[in-house]
């Protein structure tokens, strides 16, 4: 087995590109000093993986997470949106927040749309590069050929080639490092964990930074993608950006410290960290939901009559938890004066709150659901 090497850089054109070694290839990724942390993140994500099969109706549930992910990703790339921001209709966020909620909005897209799509494709280029053009898609980096492979040098930090931080590898070279990921992470015959190859692959992602624009995303969802794929998830239950946004300088210095000293040890260390406090995260969540549902279910049984449409209101809420009477009245097929009854009577029973303090334009929030997430 060959000792690992990250790369190197290559004198050109006044600039240093640096150049991923293959990953594909029979290496000693040194596991034995990942070995009780492995046995960790293993654990706790197949307790996850148990504890999503369990709870009813998950998939309410996961649209909240979706967007948790989806507010983190754009987080750590500078977006200004909150998660509170994410979860509120267009017309209540300000014109200069707009883009950036956009951004986030696009993200989910690119999450759900791409999960759907494992059931047709493996994970694969074709399939990121489908992830990507909607992860763009009438945002601000929507001149930056979305879903496609870069044609063009990129770089990251400094105001030119000459003085950036880091250089990926040039625009020839990407074929064949992109062909190698795939086939490390369809190789069998590497006999390495599915989270290290997780964690390795993200890594060589980021290095190659493939695209001009959106690659951290990218890469990020590349992780949840391959979980649910190779079946360690059954469905998109653990997201781990949440774990990078909160420790943002130590996984820029951890993926850093790859290429500087060769040292993959150090950044799947954090990476199985991430797994292992995310999982913990979201059993304890899952668990604040199945309480929260018991209590607002009884709440229900209080609203007489209207039980039965106010069990389809709290569906939608735990999908949409802010709603005006416009939107309920759409999406339960109900006219607005019957919406605006059966807020009423959420309100009443202590499911919802009126934050607006308006008599016209009301809008609702299941607050206690909200602080779940938050």
């Amino acid at each position: 087995m060959k000792e690992y090497k990250a790369g190197t850089y290559i004198l050109h054109k006044g600039y240093k590109p640096f150049v991923p070694s293959f990953i594909n290839d029979d290496i000693d990724w040194k596991l034995e000093d990942l070995a009780n942390l492995l046995q960790d993140a293993s654990l706790w994500l197949g307790k996850l993986n148990s504890y999503s099969d369990l709870v009813p109706d998950i998939n309410f549930f996961i649209k909240m997470y979706a967007t948790k992910e989806a507010t983190n990703s754009n987080r750590i790339e500078g977006t200004r949106t909150t998660f509170e921001d994410a979860i509120t209709p267009i017309e209540q966020i300000k014109p200069e927040l707009k883009d950036d909620w956009h951004e986030v909005q696009n993200y989910i897209k690119a999450i759900n749309y791409s999960v759907e799509r494992l059931k047709e494709l493996p994970v694969s280029m074709r399939l990121i590069k489908e992830a990507h053009r909607i992860l763009l898609q009438g945002v601000r980096g929507e001149h930056k050929t979305p879903g496609e492979v870069r044609k063009s040098q990129n770089w990251i930090g400094g105001s030119s080639l000459t003085d950036a931080f880091f250089v990926p590898p040039e625009p020839n070279m990407l074929p064949d490092l992109l062909s190698d990921i795939e086939k490390f992470l369809h190789n069998e015959n590497l006999r390495l964990p599915e989270l290290i190859k997780a964690g390795i692959a993200h890594y060589q992602f980021e290095t190659i930074h493939p695209f001009l624009d959106g690659n951290g995303r990218t890469g990020r969802l590349l992780i949840i993608l391959y979980l649910i794929s190779t079946g360690l998830l059954n469905k998109p239950v653990l997201y781990i950006s949440d774990f990078f946004e909160r420790n943002r300088m130590s996984y820029y210095d951890s993926l850093s410290m790859v290429k500087q000293t060769d040292n993959m040890t150090q950044w799947l260390k954090f990476f199985l960290n991430g797994i292992v406090e995310t999982s913990k995260s979201s059993i304890k969540t899952f668990d604040e939901i199945i309480r929260l549902r018991k209590e607002v279910e009884i709440k229900i049984l209080q609203i007489g009559k209207r039980v039965a449409i106010g069990q389809k209101l709290l569906e939608l809420l735990y999908s949409k938890p802010k709603v005006n009477a416009k939107i309920v009245s759409e999406e339960l097929g109900i006219s607005i004066v019957s919406s605006n009854n059966l807020l009423k009577a959420f309100v009443e029973n202590g499911i919802l709150e009126e934050k607006t303090g308006y008599n016209r334009n009301r809008f609702y929030v299941f607050e206690d659901y909200i602080k779940i997430f938050r």
